[in-house]
């Protein structure tokens, strides 16, 4: 099994759970897998990949699960708020690291050994962000951020631009196709999103199916 990223050696670990969770009708992050809630599942996750780990979301969620929160500069903006947010905590940090793993609180068969071989690869490389592209396009709620472009993309969201993707178009990009993730992925859901309670019921029934 592939070891993890040493605790704050190179890659700074986030959560992005700023969602309003309209089409589930309630805070997904807080759905139960087994006994545990998804965020909670995703933040371990990332910890296990990364050895560290934060929540963004916005101010004053989930300030009583015990797992550090980073308070979204830009609530209800959408994911490249979050996201700025989140490289700006790691650029304050007194040892910055130079890259952010950054994932969605809602993809539950995201894997660890997925999530290690992205940060090793973005660690590796000289681009400024590595993202997977899957048959829905490219993933950047499941990708790594360089810290320094922060201000690429502050000046993009101040412009207006609120789609990731387009904000991306303004950075040295390292597109990983299926040829990268296909092996960690044998059953096609690794990008899947949990969004309506009838995805819930599905990924609920799947993990058990695995588990069992």
């Amino acid at each position: 099994m592939t070891a993890p990223i040493q605790h704050n050696s190179a890659v700074r670990g986030y959560v992005m759970a700023g969602g309003a969770s309209r089409r589930f009708g309630s805070d997904k992050a807080l759905a139960l897998i087994g006994s545990e809630a998804l965020l909670a599942r995703m933040y371990k996750l990332v910890e296990a990949a990364t050895g560290n780990a934060r929540i963004v979301a916005p101010p004053g969620r989930y300030l009583d699960s015990g797992f550090e929160v980073v308070e979204d500069r830009w609530p209800d903006e959408g994911p490249l708020g979050g996201i700025i947010t989140a490289l700006g905590a790691t650029e304050k940090d007194q040892n910055a690291c130079q890259w952010n793993l950054m994932i969605s609180c809602d993809m539950p068969f995201l894997t660890r050994d997925w999530l290690v071989s992205l940060c090793e690869r973005a660690v590796a490389s000289d681009t400024q962000v590595i993202v997977p592209r899957s048959a829905h396009g490219l993933e950047p709620l499941c990708a790594c951020w360089k810290t320094p472009v922060v201000e690429a993309l502050q000046a993009a969201f101040d412009e207006g631009i609120r789609k990731v993707t387009e904000a991306m178009k303004r950075l040295r990009m390292e597109v990983l196709d299926e040829t990268h993730w296909k092996r960690f992925d044998s059953a096609g859901r690794l990008f899947w999103n949990m969004n309506t309670p009838q995805d819930y019921q599905e990924a609920v029934r799947i993990l058990q199916l695995e588990k069992a």
